[in-house]
């Protein structure tokens, strides 16, 4: 597994109580509980200055950069600092792996609509929007998507989640 990919899963699963070692645990709800138009979440979270920083620093990005520095991020045109599209994408999986359990997400597809900024209050959220049984698994498609106080719409897309039986 790539570098990116072990950032990427340690920030979504980090902190979690779950006992990995143990194959029934972890199993929070079951594919016959999910119903078409459930919410996932909403899920309040603010990226601090001191965790883009603790992530780049994981993460190997070479400091200072756009993510960690204003001066460099006002050259690079940005309005200040940004949270880097990799943790961004790692918070919206923690988000579809706190709901379905560890190693539960298939496919995490998402498209950055504006930078997202340190520091604000980010919303995140996703709706069930597919139910289906496919190669032996039963796959949870919804719509995911991360916003701010004032209705920006910063990271939106698709996710498949699969989730056991009863």
């Amino acid at each position: 597994m790539s570098g990116k990919w072990l950032i990427f899963y340690w920030y979504a699963e980090r902190g979690s109580k779950i006992d990995k070692t143990d194959p029934t645990e972890g199993i929070l709800l079951y594919y016959d509980e999910i119903e078409l138009g459930d919410e996932i979440g909403p899920v309040e979270k603010v990226a601090t200055d001191d965790e883009v920083s603790n992530f780049c620093d994981v993460w190997g990005a070479p400091t200072p950069n756009r993510f960690t520095d204003p001066g460099i991020a006002e050259k690079a045109g940005m309005k200040g600092t940004i949270v880097p599209g990799i943790m961004t994408m790692a918070m919206m999986a923690q988000l579809l792996t706190d709901w379905g359990g560890p190693g539960s997400i298939k496919d995490l597809d998402l498209v950055f609509r504006q930078p997202v900024p340190h520091n604000r209050a980010l919303t995140l959220a996703a709706t069930i929007t597919d139910l289906r049984e496919e190669d032996g698994e039963n796959l949870v498609e919804c719509d995911i998507l991360m916003t701010g106080t004032e209705g920006e719409r910063y990271v939106g897309g698709k996710a498949i989640v699969a989730l056991p039986n009863r």
